[in-house]
């Protein structure tokens, strides 16, 4: 008999675990408190007009399509990617928009909007690409989560040439990029991860790397087509889905976890668990952890930054708009 796994939350976490679980050979089970799944990934339609909740672009698709294939299947049969041209458009007080661009003719022909012509700019992003490689082969590739195994195999030569963590993402930004609008521009990557580029380390300028060098892209349909294309693998590869079904504990014997309890007494037994929650509300409130270690953690887990999302439904384009438009103030 396969093991049985309870997969706790549908958000994008939680929905690649279960998918990866039952590729494998797992019975699945997955409990979402809201009414349908992709927690941060949702959708909102009123009046006819259709609001994607949490993201609004997609970076790196391969790694989309990595759960396709796990099972067997091909995303284009589920949802449809295409890319957004300009990435970007950045908008400032005391000169004329400027496009980010994929392509290195259309590039080319932005940067000589520049006051300086972008001088710097092909050699940031060499920089930038360096510090992605390093990061996708130590760390993200590998699952890594210490610093010994995130080093392991690396001389203190590659090490140093693939991290900045002697600079912030501004001042390895600034090493190469003199025009001040541009520097904001380029800087501005950082805040996908919510924080600022003043005290952020140099090293998360690979995430200019992850845009520029794979592109940018969007679902036809909606960003929660994402959600709905595997929603159907999960169906296809036999994973329960139970909505509406807030999950109040996690059962815990000793060390050993097995099982969960909803929110309406129900208990439901597994071999393991996978929580997609955030980590301290399910230390918390699922496991009941208290005293020196939710402490550590607290320090550990900073809030990012938060900001405040309006949704228009207009009835007319706006050909001086992008996709994806940013207004930088001088100060």
């Amino acid at each position: 008999m396969a093991k049985k796994v309870v997969v706790i939350g549908s958000g994008l976490g939680g929905i690649s675990a279960a998918i990866t679980l039952a590729t494998k050979g797992f019975d699945v089970e997955v409990f979402e408190k809201n009414d349908k799944i992709g927690g941060k990934l949702n959708v909102k339609e009123i009046d006819g007009y259709s609001f994607d909740l949490g993201p609004s672009l997609i970076i790196l698709p391969h790694l989309f399509r990595r759960l396709y294939e796990r099972a067997g299947k091909s995303m284009e049969d589920y949802v449809e990617f295409q890319e957004l041209l300009p990435q970007w458009r950045g908008f400032f007080e005391d000169g004329a928009p400027f496009d980010i661009h994929p392509d290195a003719k259309v590039m080319e022909r932005e940067l000589e909007k520049l006051s300086d012509g972008g001088h710097g700019y092909w050699e940031f992003l060499v920089y930038s690409r360096r510090l992605w490689k390093f990061s996708e082969e130590s760390y993200l590739e590998r699952g890594a989560d210490t610093l010994p195994e995130i080093l392991r195999g690396f001389s203190p030569l590659e090490i140093a040439k693939g991290t900045d963590l002697a600079h912030s993402v501004y001042e390895g930004v600034a090493r190469y990029i003199k025009d001040p609008n541009f520097r904001d521009m380029l800087a501005f990557f950082i805040k996908y991860v919510g924080s600022s580029p003043y005290d952020s380390p140099g090293h998360l300028n690979l995430m200019a790397y992850s845009q520029l060098g794979y592109g940018v892209w969007y679902p036809k349909g909606g960003l929660y087509n994402i959600a709905l294309g595997y929603g159907k693998l999960m169906d296809e590869l036999g994973v329960g889905i139970h909505l509406n079904s807030e999950v109040a504990r996690i059962i815990k014997v000793g060390r050993k976890v097995n099982g969960i309890e909803l929110a309406d007494g129900t208990t439901v037994t597994a071999d393991a668990v996978v929580s997609n929650m955030e980590v301290i509300p399910a230390y918390k409130r699922l496991l009941g952890e208290s005293g020196l270690m939710m402490k550590r953690y607290e320090l550990m887990f900073e809030p990012a930054a938060s900001g405040l999302v309006m949704h228009f439904g207009v009835d007319r384009e706006y050909p001086q708009l992008a996709h994806h438009n940013f207004f930088f103030s001088r100060n």
